[in-house]
């Protein structure tokens, strides 16, 4: 089958809603059954939590590497899937799916993408990941007027004022790209230390003593103010001193919380926010919707990548039988086949 996009409207063999490694390494297995995917995340990027939250942090149980960083196992996850040409829906967020009379699926996302599949794999690590809010005075009055809680397109703030909030690997990461592009870019952090890299932390120090940046440490945002749109941030430290800063842009980065989110709603077999399956092949209880990863459970459970790459190959071996129903899957080894790309 050919996965198709216009501006709105994909149709592929399997849609699968996560982009995190489990999700990546599960088009791979589906590519060497010759069944096209198309990955859809709300997340701006691929990797998950792995390229959001700790990508520089080694991981040490991922077979063949004794240890490897996160970002660099997403990277060759890329790399290998890259054969087959996935598609991808990033920075999108599935709101609902329906199901056709001919058994095929159509996902809608928030960004009004239409996805037709013939297979759902459910690869969505812990869940729809929705951003930590802080707690500011007026802030919900400016989401999408100024306030931001992820950077889906940098060039957005070229030529701005760019006031970024937090103490990780993000808003380490995004002051020092932004702070190439923008007009001026403020860092506030509650603390006097970075979570982050140190590396990355101690480029942002080097800016702020060069005066590229302002860094306001011990700090917290307070308030907001604008008239339709984002024009001040409101910064008070740690001696209750408060200090009115000009602002287009406030880019909050506090981390993500997992939520199950509209998956809730779509008669799946839900055991404390995580989705049952059987281990026979990580289907739902709706067929042609599978679960792969750690959204999903079954006794013995271990959330760990290896296991969901193990559940991602099962699911591709009974996903066939959906996309290619008069065929049976005919599994020969890489070593013996190689990889065929598409």
């Amino acid at each position: 089958m050919k996965t198709t996009r216009t501006e709105e409207f994909v149709t592929t063999d399997i849609a699968i809603i996560g982009a995190g490694p489990v999700g990546l390494f599960a088009v791979f297995e589906a590519g060497l059954l010759k069944m096209r995917c198309h990955l859809i995340d709300a997340l701006p990027q691929v990797g998950g939590q792995l390229s959001e939250i700790y990508p520089q942090k080694p991981i040490y149980d991922i077979p063949g590497f004794p240890s490897i960083t996160a970002q660099a196992l997403i990277d060759g996850l890329m790399e290998q899937i890259e054969p087959f040409k996935p598609g991808f829906s990033l920075g999108e967020r599935v709101d609902r799916l329906q199901q056709t009379s001919d058994k095929r699926f159509i996902i809608h996302t928030n960004e009004g993408t239409t996805i037709q599949a013939k297979v759902v794999v459910i690869a969505g690590g812990l869940g729809c990941f929705e951003p930590r809010k802080p707690e500011i005075s007026g802030l919900d009055l400016f989401e999408g007027k100024g306030v931001n809680y992820m950077v889906k397109n940098p060039e957005l703030y070229r030529g701005r004022k760019v006031v970024l909030s937090g103490g990780g690997d993000s808003a380490l990461d995004w002051t020092l790209f932004l702070a190439t592009i923008a007009e001026r870019v403020t860092l506030v952090h509650r603390g006097e230390t970075f979570r982050g890299h140190p590396d990355s932390a101690e480029k942002v120090f080097q800016l702020a003593r060069q005066g590229t940046i302002d860094l306001l440490l011990q700090s917290q945002i307070t308030s907001l103010g604008g008239n339709g749109h984002l024009q001040t941030v409101t910064v008070t430290d740690k001696q209750k001193n408060a200090s009115v800063l000009e602002a287009d842009y406030l880019i909050p980065l506090f981390g993500l919380t997992p939520k199950l989110g509209p998956i809730a709603n779509w008669g799946l077999g839900i055991d404390n926010s995580a989705l049952l399956v059987n281990v026979h092949d990580y289907s739902t209880n709706v067929d042609g919707i599978y679960a792969i990863g750690d959204i999903n459970t079954y006794p013995g459970k271990l959330k760990l990548i290896l296991c969901g790459f193990h559940e991602g190959a099962l699911m591709a071996q009974s996903a066939f039988k959906h996309v290619y129903p008069d065929q049976k899957p005919s599994f020969k080894y890489t070593t013996v086949n190689g990889v065929n790309a598409f």
